[in-house]
């Protein structure tokens, strides 16, 4: 059995492993941390967890279905993505469920509810490789390149950052690395990034969660004036990891998923760390920079242009994802709302990381079966 799985999965082994790595440790953490939410809706932790690993088990499917497409495909249907996607941003946008001043969810039938921004991130990812792989004789053409380059990632940042301004600032520095990566010139990067700055003080003057903004930057720049209520989630993220140590309390021993909002999604760094102290912390962060070693080798060895941007954009979008979220738990930066790849408990998150994940197996499994050819055709020479 474990041949036939191994003859039907292609692509980088290493990055296997980590999805297998990640989904376990994903399984412990969440069924930690769900206790205090599933006694207050008077269900056992259980009945999470099994959520949880159904929405693994689909994405770890989505993950196998993606990665069996050339990725070449992706190209093709990049244009429809986007298509899609801008005009479900704009509904959640004005029609979407509001959870805390903001609109990000589509309600869906059964109870499920559906972030088009997961989407955005895919659609415009894939949007940008294939435009910039395409445009690469004219690069430096503002007409022709330059313009619908920096019209996609100006409105998916307008569209998202009203509700989502973590979301959009992430999605809007991988979208200048890849730009950077495609080679776009410097003054063009200089004036998106100049763009960009424009419509971040729009949305934060402007916009309908600007307290919201500034009470999170004061509450992170200033700890000792903050108010205990705007604080109250970094200072009990700081609390997990100051009593987890070196060595943590051990599985299911969190004290601080009690007290913390979101210790399953948003915070569950700080719960990990706190059940398996600093040598749990460190290590998944090992994890997410190998994952990035491994995305690395990947496009620099992929023999296409499009697939090397895909998988770098992609790429930079996970492990920006991994170290936002890690950095918030542990007090490096301000209170977002991005869940930590593969690892959060979420519904449309782990399907869309999972798709991700896919696509980069479908570039790296692209690049090691022109080298089975080549073996047999040496092979055949040598008979």
């Amino acid at each position: 059995m474990l041949n036939a799985i191994l003859n039907n999965t292609k692509g980088d082994r290493w990055i296997w492993l980590i999805v297998i790595v990640l989904s376990v440790i994903s399984l412990m953490a969440v069924y930690s941390s769900t206790g205090t939410i599933a006694y207050k809706h008077g269900t056992g932790a259980e009945s999470y967890l099994m959520k949880h690993l159904a929405m693994i088990v689909a994405g770890i499917a989505l993950m196998y279905i993606s990665h069996k497409l050339d990725y070449r495909y992706y190209a093709g249907i990049s244009k429809l993505l986007m298509i899609v996607t801008i005009p479900l941003l704009l509904y959640t946008l004005l029609f979407g469920n509001h959870v805390n001043d903001a609109s990000r969810w589509i309600a869906l039938p059964g109870g499920l509810t559906f972030q088009t921004s997961d989407l955005a991130k895919l659609s415009l990812i894939t949007y940008l490789a294939r435009t910039l792989s395409r445009k690469q004789e004219n690069i430096k053409d503002v007409k022709q390149s330059f313009v619908p380059i920096m019209g996609s990632v100006c409105v998916v940042f307008v569209l998202i950052a009203p509700a989502g301004l973590s979301t959009a600032i992430m999605l809007f520095g991988v979208s200048i690395l890849l730009l950077i990566v495609g080679r776009i010139s410097i003054k063009q990067i200089s004036l998106v990034c100049l763009a960009g700055v424009v419509l971040l003080a729009g949305v934060m003057m402007f916009g309908g969660r600007r307290d919201t903004y500034v009470s999170r930057i004061n509450a992170f720049m200033h700890p000792e004036k903050a108010d205990p209520d705007k604080s109250f989630q970094s200072d009990h993220a700081k609390i997990a990891i100051a009593t987890g140590g070196f060595v943590g309390k051990g599985p299911g021993n969190s004290t601080e998923r009690n007290y913390l909002p979101h210790p399953y999604s948003d915070f569950i760094y700080a719960t990990i760390i706190e059940e398996y102290g600093m040598i749990g912390g460190i290590a998944l962060v090992g994890i997410y920079l190998f994952l990035l070693y491994r995305c690395i080798k990947i496009v620099t060895r992929a023999p296409k242009a499009f697939g090397a941007l895909l998988a770098a954009g992609l790429s930079f979008s996970l492990t920006i994802q991994a170290f936002a979220n890690m950095a918030v738990a542990v007090g490096l930066g301000p209170v977002t709302g991005v869940p930590l790849p593969l690892v959060s408990m979420g519904g449309t998150s782990i399907l869309f990381t999972s798709v991700a994940f896919g696509i980069i197996l479908s570039v790296s499994r692209d690049i090691e079966e022109p080298k089975k050819v080549v073996v047999g055709e040496i092979r055949e020479v040598a008979v």
